[in-house]
């Protein structure tokens, strides 16, 4: 290689990382002000039910009538903690939690199958299966509720919390194998390939590359199944019959009709409801962040 060859490698070499080192000096600037006034609107407009619901429950009936809008004065902790003391709302609670981590498991262990078939084999009618799944986003849970109720009529789940599950996992997995699919096709083949020499079986690659290799994605699908099925109301309402079975929102519906008088109490039943799914995806929000752009590029 001649001088000038080589003077040119380490030219094109170094160039293009000078500008680069030069902007992470810089400090960077403000934005545009309205767009910072815009988002801290959207932020307050998000925020300002649930911090009213929150801090309802620590005033009296009496506060919330005639200064709806006033902090409390004093603060009362006797509807948190009879609420907290209450047998029905554990009971709704393990409910949900029962419904959640049953839903979760259901659509993560089926979801990642189904993805590494989709991603890591072609077949005939690959495309149409995956456009399939695709298709599934655009039917919302609503759409399908009648004679999904039918059908769980008919396998006899009507006020059983399978009835709930079964049908969660179903419509669960269509975002599941959408995000999955580009973390099993990014894996590189070399892998697959130098796994399959050492002596590892398909079924052996999946335990022990393949998961640990996705699991950003598979953290992501999992709270995003779990905050769903937790949040879930409308499938519960035509599911569930008995209070003994009753979720969380459908414990906040039944409460605020039996409670319809006690207003504070109800913003404390309603706080404590919807409290652990928002310190769940309080926790695991960087990581639904970071799974869903490593998505986007593989």
């Amino acid at each position: 290689m001649s001088a000038t060859t080589a003077d040119s490698w380490r030219s094109s070499a170094v160039e293009p990382d000078t500008p680069v080192r030069g902007n992470r000096d810089k400090p960077q600037k403000w934005g545009n002000p309205f767009t910072y006034f815009v988002a801290l609107l959207f932020i307050g407009v998000c925020i300002a039910p649930m911090l009213y619901i929150v801090l309802g429950g620590f005033r009296t009936n009496s506060q919330i009538t005639t200064s709806p809008a006033a902090p409390p004065h004093p603060w009362v902790l006797g509807n948190y903690v009879s609420v907290l003391r209450s047998t029905t709302f554990w009971g709704e609670f393990a409910n949900s939690l029962i419904v959640g981590l049953a839903s979760t498991v259901g659509i993560v262990v089926l979801g990642l199958m189904v993805s590494f078939v989709l991603a890591r084999y072609d077949f005939k009618l690959k495309g149409a299966m995956y456009s399939l799944f695709a298709a599934g986003l655009m039917f919302p849970m609503v759409i399908a509720i009648t004679p999904l109720y039918i059908v769980i009529k008919e396998l006899g789940l009507v006020d059983n919390l399978f009835g709930v599950i079964v049908p969660q996992i179903a419509f669960g997995l269509p975002t599941t194998v959408i995000i999955l699919v580009p973390f099993l096709r990014a894996i590189p083949h070399e892998i697959e390939e130098a796994a399959a020499i050492d002596g590892a079986s398909r079924l052996g690659f999946f335990f022990r590359m393949v998961i640990p290799l996705s699991l950003p994605g598979v953290v992501t699908v999992s709270i995003l199944a779990f905050i769903g099925s937790w949040n879930n109301y409308v499938l519960p309402l035509y599911i569930l019959n008995s209070q003994a079975n009753f979720t969380l929102p459908l414990g906040v519906q039944a409460f605020s009709s039996q409670y319809s008088l006690d207003t504070a109490k109800v913003l404390a039943f309603t706080s404590l409801a919807m409290l652990p799914a928002l310190i769940f995806f309080s926790i695991f929000e960087k990581r639904i962040v970071g799974g869903l752009t490593g998505a986007v590029k593989g």
